[in-house]
């Protein structure tokens, strides 16, 4: 199995220079929306600690439930998006989507109770679908196949490093409670992660050009490279004209064995990612009750970011290394393995810093291992069908990031601590494994589709 896009001949100075300062110009912008992103949705974990939940009377179920509605209307609204983006343009669309997001942030700041809570997380998903494949296909409208890895690598970082950077200033900004307007410090922290969408946001629809042809920081050689090199490359791509002139549904995709295994392998994937993402802040507060240790605010915001720092490491060296050798399995099984048996053991730890350590094992196997699955569906789908079945694999991961955080509210509401719900987190990421090591024996190629499945299933979606 081997994944890795080389380029067939010697780059010509035109072609460095211009994919230069499409990864100088526009990669480290739309990384900024992609951190500011990642952190709107998940400044509720930083809150629940820290105030939040004792003001709001939550319990860890509702905590949870409120956490995790955001990915229903994520997931209800990301195909209108997707084709709304289509419609009116990348740039403005991206543009769109961060000012109106930041905005229903903004109002976290004074939200009174649970259904409040619920209404805003559930709006904030709607206003944030289609961010996430809209930024995606921005940068790959950018920069032709032979360089789009290396592009997106760099954006995907972003995301580890948000909790880096994110969880240390979201610490800062609750310990300024009273200080500004009065405000608790969570509802000052909401209001500081919220403000950045605006502004961004509207510096995005000046700043982002919709392809090279608009961009005055290319010069002309630069933007004809770049506008042939990518004519030439959607030219072979399959095209979306049906020839029955029939819509004859998803099945295509969704009779697919190979697209519902590597589905579930991304829930499980997911699953671990944001149990994470929201719990790890509540497990950091109760290191005074567990372990009779006391942190300020600021400073379990640091703590909070230990476990991405390596994470961060682990995905770009790991991703190297797939790239160099080919995309094997042991790539995403042993991030699995070790993701799984690593996360319910952190709660054995018999110190804060053991506890973290540990932790921070399980977030490198998590980011070691979601960029290299990614180039898992081209293996076997093509064309329109491999657009169709990444979109499959990624609603069944969003609903991971609904059940994820319920789910594990829920369970420690009943159990009374967090230990039992992060075994429900190994159980999901071990099955990850194992489905991983069953697509790989799997020898007849099922998800391969005829020229005229592609065509018909491009019809359905509306693709070209």
């Amino acid at each position: 199995m081997d994944t890795t896009t080389r380029t067939s001949a010697p780059q010509s100075a035109v072609e460095k220079s211009a994919i230069k300062k499409v990864a100088v110009r526009l990669v480290p912008f739309v990384a900024l929306m992609f951190f500011i992103n990642y952190l709107d949705r998940t400044a509720i974990g930083f809150a629940a600690p820290n105030g939040m939940e004792s003001d709001l009377a939550l319990s860890a179920a509702q905590f949870g439930f409120a956490s995790g509605v955001f990915f229903i209307g994520y997931i209800l609204l990301e195909v209108p998006s997707n084709l709304a983006l289509h419609k009116f343009g990348a740039r403005k669309w991206l543009a769109r989507i961060m000012v109106t997001w930041g905005i229903v942030a903004l109002l976290f700041t004074w939200v009174q109770n649970f259904e409040q809570l619920v209404a805003l997380r559930f709006l904030l998903g709607v206003m944030e679908a289609g961010f996430f494949p809209g930024a995606i296909l921005f940068l790959s409208l950018w920069v032709p196949a032979a360089h789009r890895s290396k592009i997106l690598a760099l954006f995907y970082l972003a995301q580890p490093l948000t909790t880096v950077i994110g969880a240390p200033l979201a610490g800062w900004l609750i310990s300024h409670d009273g200080v500004f307007f009065g405000l608790e410090g969570w509802r000052f922290m909401f209001m500081g992660v919220a403000i950045p969408a605006i502004v961004v946001g509207i510096v995005a629809w000046f700043y982002l050009k919709d392809k090279p042809a608009d961009a005055k920081w290319l010069t002309k050689e630069e933007q004809v490279w770049l506008t042939q090199a990518l004519v030439k490359e959607a030219s072979t791509k399959t095209g979306a004209v049906s020839t029955t002139g029939k819509h004859p549904g998803l099945g295509v995709v969704f009779k697919n064995g190979r697209v519902w295994m590597l589905s579930f392998i991304y829930f499980g994937f997911i699953y671990g990612l944001y149990a994470l993402a929201f719990f790890l802040p509540t497990i950091i507060g109760g290191f005074q009750e567990q372990f009779g240790t006391e942190f300020t605010v600021t400073q379990r915001g640091f703590i909070t970011a230990i476990p991405y720092v390596p994470a961060a490491l682990a995905l770009y060296f790991w991703s190297r290394d797939a790239s160099r050798r080919g995309l094997k399995t042991w790539h995403i099984v042993i991030p699995a393995v070790v993701g799984g048996v690593s996360i319910p053991l952190a709660l054995y730890a018999q110190s804060p810093a053991l506890t973290i350590a540990v932790i921070a094992v399980t977030a490198m196997a998590i980011f070691a291992a979601l960029p290299n699955f990614w180039t898992l569906p081209t293996q076997f789908l093509t064309g329109v069908a491999a657009a169709a079945g990444i979109a499959l694999i990624n609603t069944v991961g969003n609903l991971a990031g609904f059940s994820a955080p319920y789910i594990t509210g829920l369970v420690t509401d009943v159990t009374g601590d967090y230990r039992a719900p992060m075994f429900i987190v190994g159980f999901f990421m071990l099955l990850s494994a194992a489905l991983m090591i069953a697509l790989s024996r799997m020898k007849k190629p099922e998800g391969t589709l005829s020229p005229r499945e592609q065509a018909d299933l491009a019809a359905t979606a509306g693709l070209d």
